[in-house]
């Protein structure tokens, strides 16, 4: 995640608010008369016209997962890891959780026992390391954090996925998790061999003291940014950086018969998978370099390098002509290299959309309300449909500050936040929000190996303050599953054509995120009429034959 860059894009943003608060207005007016002709809509859903296969939805444990994991009381903690993977049912038929299907695990870096000296300020975004020294490991480090990787795997979360913001602090070329150099990734010459080493080790000791599998490692993150300042680990990294190190840890990686895949990307936003970014040119065209096929730098053909590539959804969230271009070019270039699929790894609020669209207008000031669960569904809705990803994945799971960051927020009771390392390190007050909702109502119902099929009744580009619809099916289990997003504000009318298949019984189950419902079993609707709320997530669910 990236927190200090908000300057420099400060005045694209305001550059372009002029034009998007224009195509937004017209849009918004448009979607208010249509509401109040109370059309019936066909919603035609053709199963026959497969798109991508979904992989996972996922959330990431940085950083505030390692003290709660580690001190909180135990029925807290269950309740939290409940709220993120249960896969269950309550009484009445209502999920008691979103049921994520992949959990991300920051793997530290060490700048924890480095305290003070870390310059990272902090204490809660310095991170353990199960190694000072690359001879000897803790495996007792990261305590908070294995924690709820056990918590997941035991409630069924199908994908566990490690990454890293820095190499540990006794391989950099400064002693530091934060860099101080410009470009290039901070690592001591001729390291990255013990580097690799680092990994496989610590996924090695993983499995065999913790019963934990690793399914992917993800090495860098935002290789784009400097990361020369305070506020957390990181380190900027070369296309070049990054593939010598994909070719040094892929045949570590067989030979200790672990069967993680190797994940790059995770870009810190979309354009540098795609273009040429000025100023940053020897990190961009990512999508290219990796796995175009008259790449000389090609790493597809490597046996445990996964076939995607990874971007974050933050900066080009807004204006909205912005959410929709950008994914447009993304979607563009991975179909141009072929066989590659494209992740949503990261996101959470970075952008200034104005009070009109956030409150407080932009991410701070913490959110448990629709409007950021709206506006969350919608990049959701976008990513899916317009750029094609496969897997999404929200930024932190779980946020102790005053902040658009988390699906579930910590206090004390008396604030919504606060920045003092004691705050909620041992206990707290939890706090789920409609964000973590909206995200179930994707999460909870769209699982690994369903295929998104095409509506040709819904261009989603147009409906962005509208009503957003995707549809999905299990093939094996003959299932439906239709996620509509209603922006508006007027409830909309839709009968259903299901292309390719019938309707068992003609009814669907409609679970509900509104200012009153968070992800609620309703009355099973008919297809042939029923109504989307205003300023609701529904997820339709029923079987077809």
């Amino acid at each position: 995640m990236k927190f200090n860059n908000h300057n420099k894009v400060g005045l694209l943003c305001a550059g372009l608010l002029f034009a998007s608060s224009l195509f937004v207005s017209c849009d918004s007016e448009k979607s208010e008369n249509l509401g109040s002709e109370n059309a019936v809509t066909e919603l035609k859903v053709s199963l026959d016209m497969n798109l991508q296969t979904m992989e996972s939805f996922g959330a990431s444990d940085a950083w505030q997962c390692n003290f709660i994991g580690k001190n909180w009381p135990t029925d807290k903690k269950n309740k939290i890891a409940d709220l993120l993977f249960s896969q269950g049912l309550d009484a009445d038929g209502n999920p008691k959780g979103i049921g994520l299907s992949l959990w991300r695990f920051n793997l530290g870096a060490g700048s924890a026992e480095q305290g003070e000296a870390s310059d990272i300020t902090d204490e809660w975004r310095r991170t353990e390391c199960f190694t000072t020294n690359g001879v000897t490991y803790d495996m007792t480090k990261q305590a908070g954090q294995v924690w709820f990787m056990k918590a997941a795997r035991e409630r069924g979360v199908d994908k566990l996925l490690a990454f890293a913001n820095s190499a540990p602090v006794y391989l950099t070329q400064n002693g530091k998790a934060h860099a101080s150099i410009k470009e290039f990734y901070n690592l001591k010459d001729g390291k990255m061999p013990d580097l690799a080493d680092f990994w496989v080790t610590s996924l090695d000791k993983l499995k065999t003291e913790h019963g934990l599998t690793i399914d992917y490692v993800s090495p860098f993150n935002e290789p784009q940014y400097e990361w020369d300042g305070s506020g957390q680990e990181g380190s900027p990294a070369t296309n070049t950086n990054i593939y010598s190190f994909v070719n040094i840890l892929s045949p570590k990686l067989q030979a200790k018969n672990l069967e993680a895949k190797i994940v790059v990307g995770e870009a810190g936003a979309y354009e540098p998978l795609y273009k040429t970014v000025s100023g940053k040119e020897s990190r961009s065209n990512q999508i290219d370099y990796f796995f175009a096929a008259n790449s000389t730098k090609n790493i597809g053909g490597l046996s445990n390098v996964k076939k995607t590539i990874s971007g974050h959804s933050y900066w080009q969230a807004w204006p909205l002509s912005t959410l929709i271009s950008s994914r447009q070019e993304a979607s563009s270039r991975i179909q141009s290299v072929g066989g590659v699929s494209l992740w949503s790894s990261e996101y959470c609020v970075l952008e200034s959309p104005g009070t009109a669209e956030l409150p407080g207008g932009a991410g701070a000031g913490r959110d448990l309300g629709m409007s950021l669960a709206l506006w969350t569904a919608r990049i959701i809705s976008t990513d899916i449909a317009v750029g094609g990803v496969t897997s999404w994945q929200w930024w932190t799971a779980i946020s102790r500050g005053d902040y658009k960051d988390g699906l579930i927020h910590v206090d004390d009771g008396a604030s919504n936040g606060a920045g003092n390392a004691d705050y909620c390190k041992n206990d707290g007050y939890i706090r789920d929000s409609k964000t973590l909702w909206a995200l179930g109502n994707f999460s909870f119902f769209i699982k690994p190996g369903m295929v998104r099929v095409q509506i040709p009744s819904v261009d989603n580009t147009t409906e962005l303050n509208n009503v957003m619809v995707t549809a999905y099916k299990d093939v094996a289990n003959k299932k439906l599953v239709v996620v509509a997003v209603n922006i508006s504000k007027s409830a909309k009318a839709y009968k259903l054509n299901l292309a390719g298949g019938t309707v068992t019984d003609n009814k669907l189950t409609p679970y509900i995120t509104s200012e009153t419902l968070s992800l609620k079993k309703g009355t099973a609707v008919d297809v042939s009429g029923f109504e989307i709320p205003a300023r609701s997530i529904v997820t339709y669910v029923g079987t077809y034959k």
